[in-house]
């Protein structure tokens, strides 16, 4: 299952290209042309024959060297069939379109940005056919920005630290400069980069601070983005609470019940089921519409 975080990390690439590309350039000291246009593109590499392929996000940068594609990948753990999907997606995409692919892995594990950044070769001992060295932007290589200062300079670079360290510890002390920085940008930007870093966090700590430290920022409130990231998360909550609701009451709740409640994204729907699921005899009673 894709976790929010997950979706976090390469999400930030694709909303915030220019950031990216500029804080790459600072962390790997990579040339890359000044950009003068951004287009997300489709993510289905499939080809004829049915085996699917997907990248997470796939931005086309444009600028007056030639265009690049920057196929962003958000990596939770080790998985060696990327090592020989990720020279397919390249291969495939340079085919596709005709101009460059740049490979970026994102991690919030140090030991999967280690595993990532290993170059993948193809070919014979010292003669390799095929090489493939993606970019990882890792816990170890994204700066700890705990100064509100250096946070200002830099909120991109910000962001993409909270996210990149959201599930350590270490992501509490990034998240209050954050804040206090992202009153010095536009709203609308500020209410994007706030979803993206409260999909980010995992730490528990972490994610209390930053639920008290976005509850007084009225523009966050406001902005249809921040109010649907909070109408998600009242639906996950009602989602949670229906079927716990029946665990404790030693009903057995089949596969077929906790898919249809988790598939739900209707609140008030949730909230009628989440109170029958008080008083029903069996978990499939939630769905009567007599409200037994």
């Amino acid at each position: 299952m894709v976790s929010s975080s997950h979706e976090a990390l390469h999400h930030f690439g694709q909303k915030d290209t220019a950031g990216l590309i500029r804080n790459f350039q600072k962390l790997f000291h990579v040339p890359f042309p000044e950009p003068c246009g951004f287009a997300v593109l489709n993510t289905d590499l499939t080809e004829i024959e049915p085996v699917e392929r997907r990248v997470d996000s796939l931005v086309r940068v444009n600028t007056k060297e030639g265009d690049y594609l920057l196929v962003l990948e958000s990596q939770g753990k080790k998985d060696e069939r990327k090592r020989g999907s990720w020279p397919y997606y390249l291969s495939y995409l340079y085919e596709e379109y005709r101009c460059e692919p740049v490979l970026i892995v994102m991690t919030q594990s140090s030991s999967t940005a280690r595993w990532a950044a290993q170059p993948i070769r193809f070919g014979l001992p010292g003669w390799s056919s095929l090489v493939v060295r993606p970019m990882v932007l890792g816990p170890d290589n994204v700066p700890v920005i705990t100064d509100e200062k250096e946070a200002e300079l830099n909120v991109s670079l910000a962001v993409l630290s909270a996210i990149t360290h959201g599930k350590g510890p270490r992501a509490a002390a990034i998240l209050g400069p954050l804040a206090a920085a992202l009153d010095t940008i536009d709203p609308t930007s500020a209410a994007l980069f706030v979803q993206l870093v409260t999909s980010g966090l995992v730490d528990d700590q972490a994610k209390e601070i930053w639920r008290d430290l976005m509850s007084p920022v009225n523009y966050f409130f406001r902005h249809p983005v921040a109010e649907k990231t909070r109408d998600e998360g009242r639906i996950e909550e009602r989602i949670k609470m229906t079927l716990r609701t029946l665990e404790l009451r030693g009903l057995q709740v089949p596969d077929s019940v906790r898919l249809r409640v988790k598939a739900c994204s209707d609140l008030d729907q949730l909230e009628v089921w989440s109170e029958r699921a008080v008083r029903v005899t069996e978990a499939a009673e939630l769905f009567d519409d007599d409200g037994v």
